[in-house]
């Protein structure tokens, strides 16, 4: 009944030629041919067996063709940790790409060191100079050379 009744209103959507079969009708079908033996389906359903077939491979390759997992290699950071790294270098002058990604630990992010550098040339943010180990002038002045 319920294939006539699609079948029906098929019709009277196209008065005038040839009746085509949109998606959904396809769809509808398709799932109705999975309710009706297989032997009868010459008799109930207007389109030949092997049609309803080539629907049905249709409609399993749309829905397992795997497009959102085709994208190689690691997620993209998210935005907001992009905004966050570049608020602390602007916040922090004198910290580097190595003190921001240890500060992001810290807090709960697992980002790479050399993420957080690309982050921040990508920015246009330079990287913050070494304060840590003396200058040359000092080591030498340390010494006795004197300049």
């Amino acid at each position: 009944m319920l294939v006539l009744r699609h079948e029906n209103q098929l019709l009277r959507r196209h008065l005038r030629g040839r009746p085509r079969w949109d998606h959904i009708d396809r769809l509808w079908l398709t799932a109705l041919s999975r309710l009706v033996n297989r032997r009868r389906w010459t008799e109930i359903f207007p389109v030949t067996p092997a049609t309803i077939l080539r629907w049905h491979r249709d409609l399993v390759a749309r829905k397992w063709t795997f497009t959102d997992r085709r994208r190689p290699g690691r997620p993209s950071t998210g935005v907001s940790i992009k905004m966050l790294i570049v608020q602390m270098a602007r916040e922090n002058p004198t910290w580097g790409h190595r003190r921001i990604q240890g500060e992001l630990a810290q807090l709960g992010y697992a980002i790479a060191a050399s993420t957080v550098w690309e982050i921040l040339h990508a920015a246009g943010i330079d990287p913050a100079p070494r304060r840590a180990e003396p200058t040359w002038r000092l080591y030498r002045s340390n010494i006795g050379f004197g300049c």
